[in-house]
C-alpha cells in the first residue's frame, strides 16, 4: 500500500498520504483548520500589541519591538496563506464523510510554514541583542553566529521534510544536521542571557530567566512536530486506524501553532517587558510621562 501511495503522490509530505488512503473526519479537518486560523490571528494581534507599547520603552530598546513587528507581518500572511492551502488541498467526499485529497488543485505542503521561519528566526534571534547588554561576547559575533546557525537549520529542515516518507534516511540525516544548528543557537541564547542579566535590574532579570525557559521550551517543540509521523508510529506501513493516522496531523498542526505563538508573540512580550524594566531604570517611565501629560 505504501508503494502504491508513494507513486501517486512522491515526496509529498505526511499530510497527504492521510488525505489521500483515508482522508479526515469531519472534526480532525475542522480543529486543524480552526488551529491555523488561531495561528495567524494570534500573529495579528501580536502586530498591534507590539505597535501600541513600541513607545513604553526608551528609543534605545525600541528596534527589538520594530522586529517583533516585522514578525508579525510575516508570521500572520504566511500561516494565513498555510491555512488557505489546508482548505484547498482536500474536498469533502459524501460517499465516505471524510475530506478526501483526491480531487483536489493543490497538495497541501508545510514549507510555508519553513519560508515563514527562514524570515522569522534571524529576526527572533537579534531582538534580544537590541534589549541585553553584552559584557564578554563580540554583538556582531553572535549576530552572525545567530544569522547563520538560524538560516542554516531552516534550509536543512526544509529539505529533510520532503523524505519523511519517501525516504527515511534522508528525512533523519537532514534533521540530525539541522539540530546541530539548533543546539548551537540554544547554547548561544543562554550565552546571552546570562550576560545580559549582569547588571540588569531585578524586574529585568526575572523576565530573561523567564525568556530563556520560555526559548528552551518553545523551541524544543519544533524537532517533536518535525517527527510527528514517526512519534505516532505512523510509517509503518500506513494501514493503520484513520483515527490514528490524522491524530498524528492533527497533533502536528496544534505543535507548530504553540510553539509559533510562544516563540514568536509571548517571547517578543517578555522582551518588551524586560525592556521596559531597563527603561524604568535609566529614568524613562512612560506611566509617568503618561500622566503628567
Amino acid at each position: 500500500m505504501l508503494d502504491e501511495l508513494i507513486d501517486q503522490l512522491g515526496n509529498a509530505t505526511f499530510e497527504n498520504y492521510v488525505g489521500l488512503e483515508s482522508g479526515y473526519t469531519e472534526m480532525a479537518f475542522q480543529l486543524s483548520a480552526h488551529v491555523l486560523t488561531l495561528g495567524y490571528a494570534v500573529m495579528l494581534a501580536g502586530l498591534l500589541y507590539f505597535v501600541l507599547t513600541i513607545k513604553t520603552v526608551k528609543p534605545k530598546y525600541r528596534i527589538s519591538s520594530v522586529l517583533s513587528v516585522v514578525v508579525m507581518v510575516s508570521a500572520f500572511l504566511l500561516l494565513l496563506i498555510q491555512q488557505q492551502n489546508w482548505l484547498n488541498a482536500f474536498e469533502y467526499d459524501t460517499e465516505t464523510a471524510r475530506y478526501m485529497l483526491e480531487g483536489s488543485e493543490a497538495l497541501f505542503n508545510n514549507g510555508f510554514r519553513y519560508l515563514n521561519w527562514l524570515i522569522d528566526v534571524p529576526m527572533l534571534l537579534f531582538q534580544i541583542l537590541f534589549v541585553v547588554t553584552l559584557t564578554t561576547s563580540s554583538f556582531s559575533s553572535v549576530r552572525n553566529q545567530f544569522w547563520f546557525s538560524g538560516t542554516a537549520m531552516i534550509l536543512t529542515g526544509y529539505a529533510g521534510q520532503y523524505y519523511e516518507v519517501t525516504n527515511p534516511t534522508l528525512f533523519f540525516v537532514w534533521g540530525v544536521i539541522s539540530t546541530i544548528f539548533f543546539f548551537h543557537i540554544l547554547y548561544l541564547m543562554k550565552k546571552v542571557i546570562d550576560e545580559g542579566k549582569e547588571g540588569a535590574p531585578e524586574g529585568a532579570q526575572k523576565y530573561l530567566g523567564s525568556i530563556w525557559i520560555l526559548f528552551f521550551l518553545s523551541w524544543m517543540l519544533y524537532p517533536g512536530a518535525y517527527l510527528m509521523p514517526y512519534l505516532f508510529g505512523m510509517l509503518g506501513g500506513l494501514g493503520l486506524e484513520a483515527a490514528l493516522s490524522e491524530a498524528a496531523v492533527v497533533a502536528r498542526h496544534m505543535t507548530y501553532t504553540v510553539a509559533d505563538v510562544s516563540s514568536k508573540v509571548i517571547y517578543g512580550i517578555f522582551l518588551t517587558l524586560a525592556a521596559q524594566e531597563m527603561s524604568k531604570a535609566e529614568g524613562y517611565n512612560w506611566e509617568e510621562m503618561e500622566s503628567s501629560l
